[in-house]
């Protein structure tokens, strides 16, 4: 299971931004103040970090500027001060993103996105022969493993290699032709109702687990193809 640390003192923002975290697949955990949330942080090793910035004990400042030294986690700060000089001094001291109440939940969602975007493709430009990461979707070829938003979903050695080529060329339309040269290779005498069948058995899998951000989409008369909605990113 994947975290979301959110640390404020105000529970009727952490409540409501925990019920959009678990709807992003997340597991949401809670801070009260600037000591916990490091204690948090430690503890868990959340994704990314939704940091107010007056919190007692220890302001959100001091915070991120304590798990920069240690951390590339992902960190947008959320703050009642709006001044150019508080988020640039929030951007610069490391935070990813900033942003102001009052907010919509639904914008500090799309941002918490966002910045997970940016940070899952570092890390598939860095683990790209073995692990890639799309959304809230992981697959893992050394292990032979695959996550949707830290859950485990069991698939076949096969099911994973159609993610890992479909995932690893989003919006690339794969004729069910290639698709049965890259997978089965050239010598497998199957036609392409076995891609169909097999693409459908993979969906019935995967589907089980909300993922807004992708898709693996149907190309009539064509093929498939792993389609990104940047919107839910």
């Amino acid at each position: 299971m994947q975290y979301i640390l959110i640390a404020d003192d105000n529970p009727d923002i952490t409540d409501i931004l925990s019920v959009y975290v678990k709807k992003e697949g997340y597991e949401p955990i809670v801070a009260k103040d600037g000591i916990e949330a490091e204690r948090m942080y430690n503890e868990y090793n959340p994704a990314a970090m939704l940091l107010d910035i007056m919190m007692p004990s220890k302001d959100g400042y001091e915070v991120c500027r304590d798990i920069r030294r240690k951390s590339s986690v992902p960190i947008i700060l959320i703050t009642a001060r709006g001044e150019d000089y508080d988020k640039i001094m929030g951007l610069d001291i490391g935070a990813d993103d900033y942003i102001v109440k009052p907010f919509s939940p639904s914008e500090v969602m799309a941002r918490l996105r966002a910045v997970l975007r940016r940070f899952n493709a570092t890390e598939v430009s860095e683990n790209s022969d073995t692990v890639l990461r799309v959304g809230n979707m992981v697959v893992n070829l050394e292990e032979y493993s695959f996550t949707i938003g830290g859950e485990k979903v069991a698939l076949t050695k096969k099911e994973i290699e159609t993610m890992w080529t479909l995932a690893s060329n989003p919006n690339k339309v794969f004729t069910r032709d290639n698709l049965l040269d890259s997978l089965w290779g050239y010598d497998y005498y199957g036609d392409s109702r076995t891609v169909d069948s097999h693409i459908k058995r993979l969906r019935a899998k995967i589907d089980k687990i909300e993922h807004p951000s992708w898709n693996i989409k149907t190309i009539w008369g064509v093929g498939y193809k792993f389609e990104i909605n940047e919107n839910d990113l």
